[in-house]
């Protein structure tokens, strides 16, 4: 194993004081065993209204190779990845959640992977810990993406992964706002490859993705990487004038040639009915692409970090710690 390597973690935290002792605890185990360095833990607090920023504070005097990103307010799970990209100084960066479903043990299986000569490593995650039905959901969720998608997105990954210094670089780089950060490490291509790890259970307190924001980042997946539902709505109009005029050329047959008038006020309104549907839906999906350039045109930043709390000790490789940069989206 090369001994030269610098290993960065970007850890998002919203509310999570309950579970951060233990995800602290067994992160700097993890990074005690990584040979190399100096490493970092770049956590990103999103907002949190509990102890979680405090908790980190604390941990950041104590052990130098921790740096707290604390943001002006709430900018959500991907904002808070983003910014843990946009500051990590690391030859290799590992993203994981902070609810230690994402286990920190699994680190060095990814490590592995990346000095076999992979710039992108991600979990697949496999026997998942959770309900029945949220086990359904991510499972139609993920086969619909890649299906509508426009590359090749892997099956069941989750954010949990490595990615290399040049892929991080290319990350970066996009300014994107609505920013699906598995989709992007896929698209920026590379050598990547998939390891299966289990998803365990949360550890403790309660998940902060609730269901309108799970299907917020699924419509994310879908119109960030997808033009497909534009397509469709060609695709079922024209399926819609094919159908009037095949029913226009039957009433005029059956009127002229069979002497009778097919009843139609029933046909009739369910076909307006039916079309009408169709124009509003399709007109929302429309909206959802033009909301979305509206967004970008804007060019907001993804984030505010109000803070950058660091160890006052000076860092050092002794210590295992490295510089951090303080730049704020």
């Amino acid at each position: 194993m090369t001994t030269g390597l610098r290993l960065s973690l970007a850890i998002p935290v919203h509310n999570e004081e309950e579970v951060l002792p233990e995800l602290l605890r067994r992160v700097a185990a993890v990074l005690d065993q990584v040979p190399g360095g100096p490493h970092e833990i770049v956590f990103v607090d999103d907002g949190s209204t509990d102890r979680s920023l405090a908790i980190l504070e604390e941990a950041a005097q104590r052990d130098p190779r921790i740096v707290v990103l604390s943001f002006s307010r709430n900018f959500g799970h991907q904002a808070a990845i983003s910014a843990a990209v946009d500051h990590v100084s690391g030859d290799a960066v590992v993203i994981m959640d902070s609810d230690l479903q994402d286990t920190p043990e699994s680190v060095p299986v990814l490590l592995e992977k990346y000095f076999q000569g992979y710039d992108v490593v991600f979990a697949q995650r496999v026997n998942r810990k959770e309900s029945w039905w949220l086990r359904a959901c991510y499972f139609a969720f993920y086969r619909l993406v890649r299906a509508l998608s426009d590359i090749a997105l892997p099956l069941d990954s989750g954010d949990f992964g490595l990615m290399s210094r040049r892929v991080i670089d290319r990350i970066r780089s996009l300014p994107e706002h609505h920013r699906y950060m598995r989709g992007l490490r896929t698209w920026v291509g590379y050598r990547q490859t998939g390891v299966p790890i289990t998803r365990m259970e949360r550890h403790s307190g309660h998940t902060k993705y609730t269901p309108l924001k799970l299907l917020k980042l699924a419509s994310d997946g879908i119109f960030a990487f997808s033009t497909v539902p534009l397509r469709a709505a060609t695709v079922i109009g024209m399926c819609g004038i094919a159908s009037a005029l095949l029913y226009a050329i039957y009433s005029l047959f059956a009127k002229y040639l069979l002497g009778q008038s097919p009843p139609g006020f029933t046909a009739l309104t369910i076909l307006v009915t039916m079309l009408s549907g169709f124009i509003l839906f399709f007109l929302g999906i429309i909206g959802e692409y033009v909301g979305r350039i509206y967004e970008e045109v804007k060019a907001r930043p993804n984030y505010i970090v109000g803070r950058v709390i660091r160890s006052e000790r000076t860092p050092s490789a002794a210590d295992g710690s490295a510089p951090f940069s303080t730049r704020s989206g």
